[in-house]
């Protein structure tokens, strides 16, 4: 070894499931990030009678989803990988598709959140496993987090869409 150089990592977890592991949450990165965007879009796009109240929401929703992304981008790293961070990767990553390029009625905007929030609980669910196999308890807290919070999320906004 490198006189400089820094230490294998030895966190009980293997490399090929840090490797796996790190994968799957640059997915939920990826999906938290386009969320994020999507969300903040209609922050500042949404009009019609329920403005006040989705503008404040969606404000909520678009800022915990921006605390959401450093955290998920430093268990990547904790984990010995680096963390995607550009549009092109996250692009190519996501399972949320981006916000239209109109944007649509409010109660669309609702709809298309809704899906979203759906998306990442389902990318953070798909992880579990192999958090639960590698014996990562950092990650599986970190997943069990975020699927509170989109599950929560998910069930607010499809409320707005019952008559």
């Amino acid at each position: 070894m490198a006189k400089n150089a820094a230490p294998a990592i030895n966190i009980g977890i293997s490399e090929k499931d840090r490797a796996a592991i790190a994968k799957g949450l640059s997915h939920l990165l990826a999906d938290t990030y386009t969320l994020y965007l999507t969300t903040h879009n209609f922050h500042w796009n949404v009009t019609g009678p329920m403005f006040n109240t989705l503008h404040t929401m969606f404000m909520t929703q678009y800022t915990e989803l921006w605390n959401a992304v450093d955290p998920i981008a430093e268990r990547i790293r904790s984990l010995g990988h680096a963390a995607p961070g550009s549009y092109a990767q996250f692009g190519k990553l996501a399972s949320v598709p981006d916000a239209p390029a109109k944007p649509p009625k409010a109660l669309e905007m609702v709809r298309i959140l809704v899906t979203g929030h759906e998306a990442v609980a389902r990318t953070a669910r798909s992880l579990f496993p192999l958090a639960d196999k590698a014996g990562d308890e950092p990650t599986a807290d970190l997943l069990t987090q975020r699927l509170t919070v989109h599950e929560q999320t998910a069930w607010m906004l499809r409320s707005l869409l019952e008559e």
